[in-house]
């Protein structure tokens, strides 16, 4: 099991996708090659953005993932690779705290 030093190692990345099936695809190829631990999908996002010049709308899902820095690298080629977009969200967030056990399943469940 994961060290409390070994806590500061576990990150969350947000990856908006155009649906949830793209969005389910990405994420079971990202937990079958241990990139991450888990992917939650959140379908009925609404995203505002400029593209090209030009403010966008568009329905979107959003993938919350679970992995760790070490990871984050391949994991991001991978996201890269997979994704529909020219220029995908890879965006990683520290996890300050959490439920021990938890944080400690997702670093074992990551290849790192």
């Amino acid at each position: 099991m994961a060290k409390r030093s070994n806590m500061a190692e576990i990150i969350v990345v947000l990856c908006t996708v155009p649906d949830v099936d793209t969005g389910a695809k990405i994420a079971r190829t990202l937990v079958d090659e241990k990139l991450c631990a888990c992917v939650n999908l959140v379908a009925g996002l609404r995203s505002i953005y400029r593209w090209e010049g030009k403010v966008t709308e568009d329905a979107e899902a959003l993938c919350i993932i679970k992995s760790t820095r070490s990871a984050f690298e391949a994991l991001r080629a991978r996201i890269s690779a997979l994704h529909p977009y020219q220029v995908p969200e890879v965006i990683a967030l520290p996890v300050v705290e959490g439920n021990r056990p938890y944080l400690e399943w997702v670093i074992d469940s990551v290849s790192s």
